[in-house]
């Protein structure tokens, strides 16, 4: 028969009721040290990031226009107007043709100037005739006072020997006086007659030096018409005037020239850019334009070589965010710049000396603190550490605080990575 053992099974109801609580701690304590571990650090592609490693040394300052193009130069433009009211006949050279100077680009049409051209040259040999005839009436008036002059002069010098003979004769007693005056008398008279005749040729010769000065006059002035209208007889076979490249054809009153446009007088017809006097127009963003000043240096790629060249002119106005940067080309053009060509350029700003650096990140602003993942020694971490920025280049920014020489840091867009603090590369 069983005997009643109460005392075991309290024993066994505490040990179970131990075990429990050792269960229930055990269980919380796991729980708690869970909790406390830090997630995994994220496995990042090794080959998808872009590191670069801390360096010290001069860091060149520069902005970047990417989007550029080779413009002409206010010098190197030639712009042809019509000198008369014209129509197009012909059109010799299209746009993007190399021309000289004497290069004929079309051919225009005036009637009118034609009549007017020989009317002018008419008038012109009128003018002539008339200061031809004007001189020969002139020369003969002026002839007749010389012979009289010659005459008067003559018949002077006769009557003053007459007269010095008749004064030593009445000296002597032989004639009278009333003769010895008589001769004097006369002698006077020639002698004021020869002054006056002097006087006439004189008055006359000066008449004739306006007379014929109003003459030459008029055939200056219709010559200065014949010179006028040959001129623009000239000008409507319209020549380059330059050597160079054809620009596109303007636009006149009633629309693009072409065969059959009537012109205005005074409309361009004609434009010639010499294809050495060209400069590069940079569109650089607002936000970087803000420190170019006139004069810095720059470097022009035409992609088919660099050019050297410097600051001219910055646009006071923004359009769509840039400013256009004019840049003069100090070098000569690689074959096959022209008008229209895509460049790229860049801007030096200044020149930071013993500075550190590290290849500029994918965000990120100048002179600002940036969060950045370092690579560990071991190559196969990397830690989020906050980096200060100075200013910035087209590839490089200056580094103030956070990193070291030799460090390397991870520059391409980690974004996705902003909730952790460590990846691991693989």
């Amino acid at each position: 028969m069983d005997i009643a053992r109460p005392d075991i099974k309290r024993k066994k109801q505490r040990q179970m009721f131990v075990w429990a609580g050792l269960a229930v701690v055990v269980l919380a304590g796991s729980a708690f040290a869970v909790s406390r571990l830090k997630p995994a650090a994220p496995p990042v592609d090794r080959s998808a990031i872009w590191p670069d490693t801390v360096k010290r040394g001069d860091l060149r300052i520069q902005v970047r226009g990417s989007t550029g193009t080779l413009v002409p130069r206010e010098d190197s433009i030639q712009l042809i107007p019509a000198l008369t009211d014209a129509t197009v006949v012909r059109i010799r050279e299209l746009p993007g043709a190399i021309v000289t100077p004497d290069t004929i680009l079309m051919d225009l049409s005036d009637p009118q100037l034609d009549q007017q051209l020989t009317s002018a040259k008419l008038a012109l040999q009128q003018a002539q005739a008339d200061y031809k005839t004007q001189q020969a009436t002139l020369q003969s008036s002026l002839m007749t006072l010389k012979a009289t002059l010659a005459q008067i002069d003559a018949d002077f010098e006769t009557d003053k020997r007459q007269a010095d003979t008749d004064q030593q004769l009445c000296k002597l007693g032989t004639i009278s006086g009333l003769v010895c005056g008589a001769s004097e008398q006369k002698f006077k008279q020639l002698e004021e007659q020869k002054k006056i005749a002097m006087e006439q040729i004189d008055v006359t010769q000066n008449a004739m030096s306006v007379s014929l000065a109003s003459a030459q006059s008029k055939i200056d002035q219709a010559r200065t018409l014949v010179d006028l209208y040959q001129k623009q007889t000239a000008a409507l076979e319209v020549k380059a005037g330059i050597a160079g490249q054809v620009a596109s054809l303007p636009v006149g009153p009633s629309g693009p020239i072409q065969v059959g446009t009537h012109v205005p007088a005074g409309t361009p017809v004609a434009e010639v850019t010499q294809l050495n006097k060209l400069k590069a127009a940079l569109q650089i963003a607002e936000t970087q334009a803000h420190d170019i000043q006139i004069g810095q240096p720059s470097t022009i790629d035409t992609h088919n070589g660099i050019v050297p060249g410097h600051v001219i002119r910055i646009d006071p106005n923004v359009s769509n965010g840039t400013r256009t940067v004019d840049v003069q080309l100090d070098g000569p053009l690689p074959a096959g710049a022209v008008p229209g060509l895509s460049v790229d350029g860049t801007i030096d700003l200044a020149l930071l000396h013993n500075v550190l650096m590290v290849g500029k990140p994918a965000l990120g602003n100048d002179n600002s603190t940036l969060s950045l993942f370092k690579i560990e020694p071991n190559g196969k971490d990397a830690v989020r550490v906050p980096v200060k920025v100075g200013r910035s280049s087209v590839n490089e920014i200056q580094v103030l605080e956070g990193l070291n020489v030799g460090d390397t840091v991870i520059l391409s867009d980690m974004s996705r990575y902003d909730a952790v603090d460590r990846i691991r590369l693989e």
